[in-house]
């Protein structure tokens, strides 16, 4: 099958329910990671609270806390990494064996298509579950930079090099957060793209309510507030 006849098994309506996924992920991305100066995201606020980190770090001695954290964010990125890898691999074991995922969609639709069709479906949750991966891991390394860069820092805060090699680290651990926190939405937008095997209605609600929940864990959360009512030394708005 030609990809021009495996693209007229789609609906017009599947096309636009695509369209609106990829809209969906990419607006949600540019809100958080470069809102309005008046209304900063739980992301970019927290640049701010990294910067502050690195400077504090200078003068704490000993500096057990600081190789704790930077420790604790690397194990988060294995573990989502690791992850990632789990369930692309049984996203593969799927893609290879769709009669089974076809018989129990059409039981819950009613509906009928051929096998390419699942397997073009199943393919857009592995496209995003692989693009998170790879953020985890790039997340991972540069986290891993960071510490390196934390350890060069002067334990002497007259040292001419001591705030300018905390300002590095900083802006290294700002990447990786950058990229950790693209990574989640990727696997958020992976799980509401699930929703296509039930239909092009079912991926734009999906949709909608990811990017709902992401708008409000960045802009109306609670601990969006707790971190409002002291703000960071830094005070930059920076994106993330």
């Amino acid at each position: 099958m030609t990809a021009a006849q495996t693209f007229d098994l789609f609906s017009p309506l599947d096309i636009a329910a695509l369209v609106w996924l990829l809209l969906g992920a990419l607006w949600i991305g540019w809100r958080i990671e470069s809102p309005p100066k008046e209304q900063p995201s739980v992301s970019l606020l927290m640049v701010d609270f990294r910067r502050d980190w690195m400077r504090n770090m200078v003068s704490r001695e000993p500096r057990v806390f600081d190789a704790q954290l930077i420790g604790n964010l690397r194990q988060g990125t294995a573990f989502f990494a690791s992850a990632s890898m789990i369930a692309i691999g049984g996203t593969l074991a799927l893609m290879g064996n769709t009669e089974q995922l076809a018989g129990l969609v059409t039981d819950l639709t009613q509906g009928n298509a051929p096998s390419i069709v699942w397997e073009v479906k199943v393919l857009l949750v592995l496209v995003l579950l692989a693009n998170a991966f790879l953020k985890f891991v790039w997340s991972h390394r540069l986290f891993g930079y960071c510490a390196v860069l934390m350890a060069s820092v002067p334990n002497d805060p007259e040292d001419p090099r001591a705030y300018p090699r905390a300002e590095q680290a900083a802006e290294v651990n700002i990447t990786a957060a950058r990229s950790y926190n693209r990574a989640m939405r990727s696997v958020y937008f992976a799980l509401a793209a699930v929703a296509w095997l039930l239909g092009p209605a079912a991926l734009m609600v999906s949709v909608v309510l990811t990017t709902a929940v992401l708008y409000r864990r960045e802009f109306a959360s609670e601990s969006r507030a707790s971190l409002m009512r002291i703000p960071s030394d830094a005070g930059s708005q920076s994106a993330v």
